[in-house]
């Protein structure tokens, strides 16, 4: 296990990968698509306030950035409207079926089952991004999923208290943005 500070490493690598993301998205070569950049933002903050009530400590730090940057990028991403992905009916229904698991992870009295469907309607929301990374890898960037892996990865490292609350969020968010940088190079990655 490693020092609990070590965890600070992590806001410098989620700043330089949104660095990278935000400026994409100004040149427009992202186009991040908003229903999965919403959802990301809104999940992780609720997962940090229940991860924190089940006793977690700096380990939240990589969910707390996994929510502030969304946050960012939909503050850029609406001021500079030409780099919006076009929303189509299957980012709805992703997005409502994000949004409501979100609602019964907020009204369930058990912490496992709120964490676990705070990661659902995270991974819901991933879906749209999913698809367009595999359609069209052009119009995303991985400089903002490759600190995700290296930040969860830290977070995990310093874990005392082995239960699923805990870790659980650090893990899926190691296979989600495994799964985007997967989709986005898969054309390399299979030669």
């Amino acid at each position: 296990m490693l020092p609990a500070n070590i965890i600070y490493i992590t806001i410098f690598s989620t700043l330089v990968g949104y660095v990278f993301y935000l400026k994409n998205i100004f040149y427009g070569q992202t186009r991040p698509n908003l229903v999965s950049w919403f959802i990301w933002m809104l999940a992780p903050f609720i997962g940090v306030f229940f991860q924190l009530k089940a006793g977690a400590g700096l380990s939240v730090l990589p969910v707390f950035l996994a929510g502030f940057g969304p946050l960012v990028v939909i503050i850029v991403s609406v001021f500079r409207k030409s780099s919006i992905w076009k929303i189509n009916s299957l980012d709805i229904f992703c997005g409502a079926l994000a949004l409501a698991a979100l609602i019964f992870y907020v009204l369930t009295r058990n912490l496992g089952i709120s964490i676990f469907f705070a990661i659902l309607s995270d991974g819901l929301a991933a879906v749209p991004t999913l698809i367009k990374s595999w359609k069209f890898p052009e119009t995303e960037t991985a400089a903002v999923y490759l600190p995700g892996i290296f930040n969860n990865i830290l977070g995990l490292l310093i874990i005392k208290n082995w239960i699923f609350p805990i870790y659980s969020f650090g893990i899926y968010f190691i296979l989600v943005n495994t799964a985007i940088i997967f989709c986005l190079y898969r054309k390399k990655f299979l030669k």
